[in-house]
């Protein structure tokens, strides 16, 4: 285990102070940027605002909607395989780049998450839902996902 002794900031320690603006209306703002993954051939563009992956937020309806709009959903990790193979089937080609599959860590989770997977081609995102993302089972969790998904679905390296 490592400690940090050095300042870590908060929100509340945090100002964020506007600078001058050439643009004379909100309508040449444009909110999409392009992405590009580190150790990944994959890009994403889109409006970077994610929506929660809670039972009450993270749904196939909240997905659809915000899909339209270029808006991300991680997709809350309750629904069964089933429910999301009907989902795929309906919805695939106008949200297939704005959704992420929610998983935690245990085995049980790993399965359901490569039936998911496995039942589309077009699902790019995995999301972790762990309380605690710097302890050592995430980690080790996180690798173990990796090589799981590239052995037994046959992805390219990630």
């Amino acid at each position: 285990m490592r400690i940090e002794n050095d300042i870590k900031l908060g929100f509340k320690d945090v100002m964020i102070r506007p600078k001058r603006s050439t643009l004379k209306s909100r309508s040449q703002v444009s909110l999409t940027r392009k992405f590009n993954f580190l150790h990944s051939d994959i890009t994403w563009e889109g409006i970077p605002i994610m929506a929660a992956n809670m039972d009450t937020i993270g749904t196939f309806e909240m997905a659809k909607a915000l899909g339209k709009e270029k808006l991300f959903t991680t997709i809350h990790k309750h629904y069964s395989p089933d429910q999301w193979k009907k989902f795929i089937q309906q919805d695939e080609e106008d949200i297939k780049n704005f959704i992420a599959v929610s998983t935690g860590t245990s085995q049980k989770d790993l399965e359901k998450l490569k039936t998911i997977i496995s039942q589309s081609s077009t699902l790019k995102f995995i999301c972790i839902d762990v309380a605690n993302g710097y302890s050592e089972h995430f980690c080790s969790s996180s690798k173990e996902l990796e090589i799981n998904i590239q052995i037994k679905l046959s992805l390219p390296e990630m």
